[in-house]
């Protein structure tokens, strides 16, 4: 069969190749640069937790380090001079990871750089494409220009994606929402290590706004936020809102700096009417802008990658399923589409007049939250897409037991025991394209596995595990937040929890699987491409008419057409 096609060689392009690797699916990413990234150290990425582990995955190492990435230890929120919040970062509240984007994109090309099944073809523009019912054809120009044939083409090409424009997909929503100015630089603060946020800053050249978080080696990244239709920021005038800043921060003397880099960053945002078509997707910025109050767009493109990959491993490997590849724009959209609308909503209030502000419901204390939720990753700002409404979403059964997460949201990483006997992150089994099954069971973690593998339930649940429709493996956890002895929970490829069940229950466990794999699975087992399947039709789908259009609402509707 042939590789997926990826378009774009950004962060975004190499985790989905890397991603689909991981899956067995070989792919070819069409990059039009010539295979090297500019390093910029004034523009960074925070990622919250479950995405960095997913970044660390494909690169093959951690990020936390003193020499690419920081884990900030703490956060700090200031309005003028008094200290509103401070929070410190712990294994219940975990950490953002901040590095400079370069350093990620450098690490994911390594890991490509020894991974058989992916090619990057450098120096490759695409300038078009067709779809026919077996596959993708595309064509660069370029030194190395040429035809190219895949299964299935994914637009990682950022926000003026040619893969957007010929499938002539609408790109609807606000232009320059925010504006800041941008400065990396080396030198101390007060508090090594943790992040600040300064409302109302009182020197004279502050603004409204100014954000400072750490990276590692002593450099820090500084924003300012600027008025929306403001004068060019010259040199001169970075110079001084940074000589300031850090008088006001460090007790009226500006102390030594080294100036790195600087620039000016502009946050749009937009949202793609069509994420599908055909045989052809959108990811990351070719998908959606956003970036205001705090919220990060290659942490939600970087979703996108990890959301795509197991979906169109299991197309490639067994047959199209249209309702598993369809629920990609479902959940995706649906989840960027919140987070743009918590933003927009909460911009007139946060962003607003002095007029304004004092007739919107809220204090100050009450817009610090909001903000510190949004660049720390909480609530409807900066927590983690959650799938409940998915067409993917199994009808909760007699057997639902209640855990401390939610159907649909994101795993706690919590240790169990591999079928080998060793102990594990569950983050860790993640992106392997089988389904995984947890059996929560206090007092294993004191026993060898060997004593209790054929013991108590174990035997029944393991047979149930092997019934599945899709390869599928059984971890043993000691615990899990809010889940009783055992509990049984199913979790997909991505690590979303598709529901979880009181005891050992086949045929409940059977039909949430199924439904969470897209519908009906085909018959016979096996791990590879042998496993007979259906073949997928070129299908054009699309939930989004509107900007406004609830994708979620969309997906209630497939729930109840099922």
């Amino acid at each position: 069969m042939d590789p997926v096609i990826v378009v774009g060689a950004g962060p975004v392009g190499l985790a989905l190749a890397l991603a689909l690797a991981r899956h067995s699916v070989p792919t070819v990413v069409l990059d039009e640069g010539p295979g090297k990234d500019e390093q910029r150290p004034a523009r960074t990425v925070v990622l919250r937790d479950d995405t960095a582990a997913f970044a660390e995955r494909l690169a093959g190492h951690s990020f936390g380090d003193t020499e690419t990435g920081a884990r900030w230890a703490g956060w700090r929120s200031v309005r003028r001079k008094q200290l509103m919040r401070e929070l410190d970062f712990d294994e219940v509240t975990p950490s953002p990871l901040h590095l400079p984007q370069h350093e990620l994109t450098s690490a994911l090309r390594e890991a490509i750089a020894d991974e058989r099944l992916v090619k990057v073809a450098v120096d490759s523009k695409l300038d078009s494409l067709e779809q026919d019912a077996g596959g993708v054809t595309a064509h660069t120009r370029g030194p190395k220009g040429t035809w190219w044939r895949g299964s299935y083409l994914v637009g990682c090409d950022g926000s003026r994606s040619t893969v957007r424009k010929l499938l002539d997909v609408r790109f609807p929503g606000r232009t320059a929402v925010e504006r800041h100015a941008v400065a990396a630089l080396r030198t101390e603060l007060p508090w090594p290590g943790q992040a600040l946020l300064h409302r109302m800053p009182p020197w004279r050249h502050g603004g409204a706004e100014v954000v400072g978080r750490p990276l590692a080696g002593g450099v820090w990244r500084l924003d300012w936020l600027l008025p929306p239709r403001g004068d060019l920021v010259t040199p001169d005038a970075l110079v001084v809102r940074i000589r300031e800043t850090l008088a006001g921060w460090c007790g009226g003397s500006t102390p030594p700096y080294e100036l790195l880099d600087t620039g000016v960053h502009t946050v749009h945002h937009r949202l793609a009417r069509r994420w599908r078509v055909g045989r052809a997707f959108l990811a990351g910025d070719a998908a959606h802008l956003l970036g205001a109050l705090g919220t990060q767009g290659l942490d939600e493109g970087l979703r996108d990658a990890d959301n795509l990959a197991w979906k169109l491993g299991l197309a490639w490997h067994h047959g199209a399923r249209e309702a598993l590849l369809d629920s990609y724009q479902v959940e995706r959209r649906a989840g960027v589409a919140a987070r743009l609308r918590a933003a927009d909503q909460s911009l007139p209030a946060l962003r607003g007049s002095k007029n304004l502000r004092s007739y919107v419901p809220g204090t100050a204390r009450g817009h610090d939250t909001l903000l510190t939720d949004g660049h720390v990753g909480r609530g409807p700002l900066g927590a983690p897409s959650s799938y409940a409404d998915s067409p993917l979403a199994p009808v909760p059964s007699e057997s639902f037991t209640a855990v401390g997460t939610e159907p649909g949201a994101p795993v706690a990483d919590v240790r169990v025991t591999a079928p080998d006997g060793s102990f594990v992150q569950l983050r860790d089994r993640l992106g392997l394209g089988h389904l995984i099954v947890v059996l929560v069971a206090p007092g294993t973690v004191v026993w060898e596995r060997r004593h209790w593998v054929t013991a108590g339930i174990m035997p029944r649940l393991a047979a149930a595990v092997t019934a599945l429709p899709h390869a599928a493996e059984l971890l043993v956890a000691e615990s899990y937040p809010g889940a009783a002895a055992h509990s049984v929970l199913l979790v997909r490829p991505d690590g979303h929890l598709v529901t979880a069940l009181s005891g050992v229950r086949p045929a409940e466990l059977y039909a949430a699987a199924e439904t969470a794999l897209g519908g009906s699975a085909p018959t016979g087992r096996g791990d590879g491409g042998e496993r007979p399947g259906r073949t997928g039709t070129d299908t054009d789908t699309g939930t989004g008419t509107g900007e406004e259009e609830s994708s979620a609402g969309a997906a209630g509707a497939a729930r109840r057409s099922r």
